[in-house]
């Protein structure tokens, strides 16, 4: 993600006005950060602007590629990310999908929490103003294909507070984050998926083997 440079009318209050972007909330709430944990309640609004269930659970991130979402309510679904495949399981289906993660990772706003680097060199970021008591940071994906259009964070005085993206078809997804954990020594099982006996399983889970997404 690139900051998009932007003029200061009045250069001595430039100091001020940096210290209290949101670019600047990112970069203190991310400095010294390897791993986190949260609670998230999300929604989607359809591009007519019907709204569905909302729906809720935990979320685990930990440099430089793994990734834990587990939806609790109002149905279940686990993504794992161990740093080579992504796995999204649904009890409901009992199927298990399995997919190269380079592709399922590489353009998702989150990863950047816990990996500065990418904000740079995966989007291009602009300062979006304060709404809603936050300060967003708006993102835009250098990606020739991005999967959404634009992604905004928004933080308030000390952490990342919600997220909202829109995807090519008008859906705007919007997720609200608490209780934030910092650096909790989180055990490797977090990161590890083995699908469970007797559900289907979609892709290749051979190590050699090269893992396509399923369904686009």
């Amino acid at each position: 993600m690139r900051l998009a440079a932007f003029l200061l009318l009045l250069p001595l209050c430039a100091p001020v006005q940096a210290a209290d972007s949101a670019r600047a909330r990112m970069e203190a709430f991310s400095k010294g950060l390897h791993s986190v944990t949260a609670q998230f309640a999300q929604s989607v609004t359809d591009a007519n602007g019907r709204r569905g269930d909302e729906s809720r659970g935990t979320l685990a991130l930990e440099a430089p590629r793994q990734f834990r979402w587990e939806t609790k309510e109002p149905y279940e679904q686990t993504i794992v990310a161990d740093g080579a495949r992504v796995w999204i399981y649904e009890p409901d289906l009992q199927q298990v999908s399995v997919r190269n993660q380079s592709s399922e990772e590489a353009h998702s706003p989150l990863t950047v929490l816990t990996d500065l680097s990418q904000l740079d060199s995966q989007f291009t970021s602009a300062e979006g103003g304060e709404r809603d008591g936050l300060s967003w940071l708006r993102l835009t994906s250098k990606a020739k294909e991005p999967e959404f259009e634009y992604a905004e964070l928004g933080f308030d005085a000390t952490r990342l507070a919600r997220m909202r993206f829109k995807d090519s078809l008008g859906n705007m997804t919007e997720i609200r984050f608490d209780d934030w954990k910092l650096n909790p020594g989180l055990p490797s099982s977090t990161f590890k998926f083995t699908p469970p006996k007797g559900v289907d399983v979609i892709g290749d889970v051979r190590p050699e083997a090269e893992v396509f997404p399923v369904g686009g």
